[in-house]
């Protein structure tokens, strides 16, 4: 990312330095909070947009994007345990320790992301690819933690909120990660909303058992019909809602949607100023959860649950595309109608 714009260059290798090992990069998958970024780096990191910005970087310097990838070991750097061998495939948490602080990996100028062919990893922070996982397969460890830790993070085992029927509202990549997880925690239905044919059908590939398009269903009469509820009567119950957008008005349209006592868990990643209007919400008593990323210990047991076939990421991965693919790769991303996850294979150059 230079100037607000991709381009493929030539760039300085990077250097590991105390306990951290040099990776070649296999595959990279393209996250939607990168075409975001893309678009909105200058306001975003001078906090006209996110006054708390999780992001520091100097956007007039080279961003290697890429944070959702698996890589192989190819050299240790000084004082590393060198507990795995040279050549072992890897997955890791986007972010290196350094000092007193922390590249984020993707989110840097420090070390390059996984749009490159090699970087830099913690070696703590390193979990091992099982031989039987592909490279492609084992990227998609870190989005699909995403909808792991948001299913978490909602009162699904609470008992507080009906959670019979959760309800997924986007089926991009966020969205298909938090209906795989819904279902491999035992939920037995699961609606979903879409404006684009393909993400509906991967929905469905992934668990969704109700599966809408927003044009001609609303998600939530969708939910009525399958629990038999009726909108604004004095028992409807409340319901689950995840957010998988991440576009101003979708927060505040849900909560205008859901019943009393209901939670909505905001996955999707909205850059942009936003405005609720708080009354609509207290007036239900609606619990509005914010979820970012996942936890250590959920990242490596999402590399579990995929090589234990409890998590199927095959049906995701869309398209394949060299590093020189990538810019437009973007540009197909931008009207992702018939994309989920576009994976980056660098040794396909």
């Amino acid at each position: 990312m230079r100037g607000g714009k991709l381009v493929v260059a030539e760039v300085p290798e990077p250097v590991p330095g105390p306990g951290e090992v040099l990776a070649r990069t296999l595959a990279c998958g393209i996250c939607g909070s990168d075409l975001h970024m893309l678009q909105r780096v200058q306001r975003v990191l001078a906090g006209e947009e996110e006054p708390d910005t999780l992001f520091a970087f100097d956007h007039d310097a080279d961003v290697v994007m890429g944070h959702e990838f698996c890589a192989e070991i190819v050299e240790f750097g000084p004082e590393c345990a060198q507990a795995l061998p040279v050549g072992q495939r890897v997955v890791s948490v986007p972010s290196v320790p350094r000092g007193d602080s922390r590249a984020a990996l993707g989110y840097s100028d420090e070390l390059p992301g996984g749009y490159a062919e090699l970087m830099v990893l913690g070696e703590a922070n390193l979990v091992p690819v099982p031989d039987h996982v592909s490279s492609e397969e084992a990227a998609l460890t870190e989005p699909m933690a995403v909808g792991r830790h948001a299913v978490a993070m909602s009162r699904l085992d609470e008992g507080s909120v009906a959670t019979e029927v959760p309800v997924v509202i986007g089926c991009g990549p966020v969205g298909l990660s938090v209906i795989a997880d819904l279902r491999r925690r035992g939920v037995e239905r699961v609606v979903a909303a879409d404006f684009s044919e393909k993400r509906r059908e991967l929905a469905s590939e992934v668990g969704a058992t109700i599966v809408v398009d927003p044009r001609e269903v609303a998600a939530v009469d969708a939910w009525r019909a399958e629990v038999g509820a009726t909108a604004g009567a004095l028992d409807e119950p409340p319901v689950l809602m995840f957010e998988c957008v991440g576009v101003p008005g979708m927060i505040q349209g849900m909560i205008d949607a859901v019943p009393r006592y209901s939670q909505v868990v905001v996955v999707g990643v909205c850059m942009q100023e936003d405005v609720i209007r708080p009354l609509s919400a207290i007036g239900k008593q609606v619990n509005l959860q914010f979820v970012l990323g996942y936890t250590p210990e959920e990242f490596a047991a999402t590399l579990s649950s995929i090589a234990l076939e409890e998590l199927d990421v095959g049906p995701l991965i869309t398209s394949r595309v060299t590093l020189d693919e990538v810019p437009e790769a973007f540009r197909t991303l931008a009207s992702p109608d018939g994309q989920a996850k576009i994976l980056v294979v660098p040794e396909r150059r």
